[in-house]
């Protein structure tokens, strides 16, 4: 089973850069989006064969996610059922016969870090909601968690230090995450490579190669062993951040 997620920064927009044919060539049979910034029915989705779920933002044109599968889950759930942090549509849990996925669109600190105590409200609250779920069915948890966790993953470390994405604070609770039994899927099958999957559009950072690897693709421990392969397709363009894959044996 190939899995592909995709920060679009904006569906409508990536529409218009050639999504469709990309997500056609990358020919995945879940593919999870964020920030889609639009609710279903706002724009025509032209992919065929696949069911499609939405979590949409209050907030119009802001934030959102959503989750395109071949075949359809045994159930979908949004959310993580906490008022504070339901109501910008960051969440599509879909369940599997052999695991649960998590589709999320993880709140940014904003600049200045204006939004840091709120990120790491979340944060704690989030690897709560994915231990519970663990207990249930082993979890493959994507998308853009907006955070670089290791020096690797960063083109520019010291100028980054106290940049949101790069905090010592974000850094730490992602470790964390990866503590609570979770296993970041690129690196443990890459760990030397230095690969990116967003760039600024300023300053030609993407013709340069000067990003951050923002998106993900995490699993449960003990699904591990049934990943075949997690991949960054960082010459698919249509957006700042490019596409991530992994492929799992169920």
């Amino acid at each position: 089973m190939k899995l592909v997620s995709w920060n679009v920064n904006g569906l409508r927009a990536a529409l218009n850069r050639g999504f469709i044919d990309a997500v056609n060539g990358l020919n995945a049979d879940i593919i999870c989006l964020q920030e889609t910034k639009m609710e279903q029915g706002q724009a025509v989705i032209d992919l065929v064969g696949y069911h499609e779920y939405w979590n949409s933002a209050d907030k119009k044109g802001y934030s959102g996610t959503a989750v395109f599968s071949r075949s359809g889950p045994v159930r979908v759930q949004y959310d993580m059922g906490l008022p504070e942090h339901d109501t910008e549509g960051r969440i599509i849990q879909a369940e599997y016969e052999d695991f649960i996925l998590v589709n999320v669109y993880t709140p940014n600190s904003k600049r200045g870090l204006l939004r840091l105590p709120y990120r790491m409200e979340w944060e704690d609250a989030f690897r709560n909601y994915l231990v519970k779920l663990d207990k249930q069915k082993p979890v493959v948890i994507c998308g853009d968690l907006n955070v670089a966790h290791e020096e690797i993953d960063i083109k520019n470390v010291a100028s980054n230090r106290k940049n949101a994405g790069f905090t010592d604070e974000e850094r730490a609770r992602m470790t964390e995450l990866l503590s609570a039994g979770f296993s970041d899927t690129f690196r443990t099958l890459h760990p030397d490579t230095v690969a990116y999957s967003w760039w600024s559009y300023m300053g030609n950072a993407r013709a340069n190669n000067v990003g951050w690897r923002l998106d993900y693709f995490l699993v449960s421990n003990r699904l591990m062993p049934k990943v075949k392969a997690a991949e960054i397709y960082n010459t698919v363009e249509g957006s700042d951040h490019c596409p991530v894959g992994l492929v799992l044996d169920v």
